[in-house]
């Protein structure tokens, strides 16, 4: 009965999704070009509103939550695990306030209304997965970027989304590359919870009444420590943040 009703309300829900990116794709060419990345980054801020809150469509709960205040005097480096293409509009969401800029693969700054627009005007690095050495000069460049401005950047370390919703072992190198070029950014881990269950029944029909949420938890200080213990600590919070959502 369950699966019934998700095939009447999934056509519903990516009819309006593909709307939201359509109408936002004119709206940021609009603002950008006519006045200025700040109104940019304000109808991106929307957008991600906008797709999170579609949800609703399919009966889906949405929360966040944060363990500390966070700084915004300092670069920041958020570290989370990965498990749905909408796992990005959370984040640029409910840290709108940061205005984050993601680490994303090259293949997304093409073809995908307001998502392609918003990666090739956003600052964000995008990288070839198949050439390392262009995905550590983008990986650096926003690294200094963030350390220029006070700014922040998403990473996802497991390196590709979880199907099931388990935590995949966390890689150092893209961190590493960050932390190098903002030396003095504090470290902040976020645990993403069951947006996996949004394709539990693969591509279609999608997953309805569901619990999601995004969950910021305490930040890591990075100075004095080696890297590979700085991501293995953001690795370890996400994982027991997931372990006690399971078990709780």
């Amino acid at each position: 009965m369950k699966k019934a009703l998700s095939c009447i309300l999934t056509p519903i829900f990516l009819i309006v999704w593909l709307m939201l990116l359509n109408i936002f794709h004119v709206v940021q060419y609009v603002a950008l070009n006519i006045f200025g990345s700040q109104a940019h980054q304000r109808t991106v801020i929307w957008l991600n509103f906008f797709l999170v809150h579609a949800l609703w469509i399919l009966g889906t709960r949405i929360s966040s939550s944060q363990a500390a205040p966070l700084p915004t005097d300092r670069p920041i480096i958020f570290i989370a695990n990965h498990q749905n293409k909408l796992d990005v509009s959370g984040i640029g969401w409910y840290l709108r306030k940061h205005l984050p800029k993601f680490v994303s693969k090259i293949e997304l700054a093409r073809g995908i209304p307001s998502v392609s627009y918003n990666l090739r005007h956003s600052g964000a690095a995008l990288i070839d997965r198949d050439d390392a050495r262009q995905a550590l000069k983008e990986v650096g460049r926003l690294g200094k970027l963030i350390e220029d401005t006070c700014g922040s950047a998403v990473i996802f370390p497991e390196g590709t989304r979880s199907l099931t919703g388990d935590v995949a072992p966390f890689q150092v190198g893209g961190v590493k590359t960050l932390l190098k070029k903002a030396p003095s950014a504090v470290v902040v881990p976020i645990y993403i919870h069951n947006t996996w269950a949004l394709n539990r029944y693969g591509k279609f029909p999608m997953g309805i009444g569901e619990r999601l949420s995004w969950t910021v938890l305490a930040p890591i200080e990075p100075a004095g420590q080696a890297i590979d213990a700085v991501v293995a600590q953001a690795e370890a919070s996400i994982r027991a943040e997931h372990d006690r959502r399971l078990t709780g």
